[in-house]
């Protein structure tokens, strides 16, 4: 295997891994954004405040995609094993 293969897995999983954890990451920051707003509003500087809605929307969006993250995941799994039946 040549350093270009493994560029193109190393960029492959990069790719992959932003695409799963990205909306994730996007919803929890904004969640956090809204309830930092609230609290700056109304002068409630409770720490964990912004816990439990996190909690409830990241689990509700992982129900939710989670087949999908499931379905990126073994494709891209199935084309690193591909890659290794050819060598």
């Amino acid at each position: 295997m040549d350093q270009g293969k493994v560029l193109e897995i190393f960029q492959s999983a990069l790719i992959v891994a932003f695409k799963v954890a990205g909306p994730m990451l996007i919803i929890s920051l904004l969640i956090g954004l809204v309830i930092a707003i609230f609290q700056a509003a109304t002068q409630i500087h409770e720490q964990t405040l912004t816990f439990l809605p996190k909690v409830l929307v990241i689990s509700v969006m992982l129900f939710v995609m989670g087949s999908w993250m499931i379905t990126v995941f073994s494709e891209f799994f199935h084309s690193i094993f591909d890659m290794i039946s050819i060598l």
